[in-house]
């Protein structure tokens, strides 16, 4: 299996829901579209975003992959071990 993000073959992936749950569930609308990604992936992206901004401006993969901060994230992280446990911090 390959993250969607970083597209690392990894053996265990999380699901990310491109409109965050939290939106979705009060309003007991559609989850929505979700995609499969790393732990790494799903933790970096919830340390720079919070909801709203995920559910308005990073709500597709192209968007995600393209977001300066995640581009900056993601070129770093392929080059890692996947069976590495990897640190996500906030960028500056």
């Amino acid at each position: 299996m390959h993250c969607e993000l970083c597209e690392r073959k990894m053996e265990k992936l999380t699901i990310h829901h491109l409109i965050p749950r939290q939106s979705t569930k009060r309003k007991k609308a559609d989850p929505g579209p979700t995609i499969r990604i790393c732990s790494p992936c799903h933790r970096q992206i919830h340390v720079l975003f919070d909801n709203k901004h995920l559910a308005r401006e990073l709500n597709t993969l192209d968007k995600l992959r393209s977001e300066p901060q995640m581009e900056k994230f993601l070129s770093w992280v392929k080059k890692q071990n996947p069976s590495k446990r990897v640190k996500v911090r906030r960028q500056g």
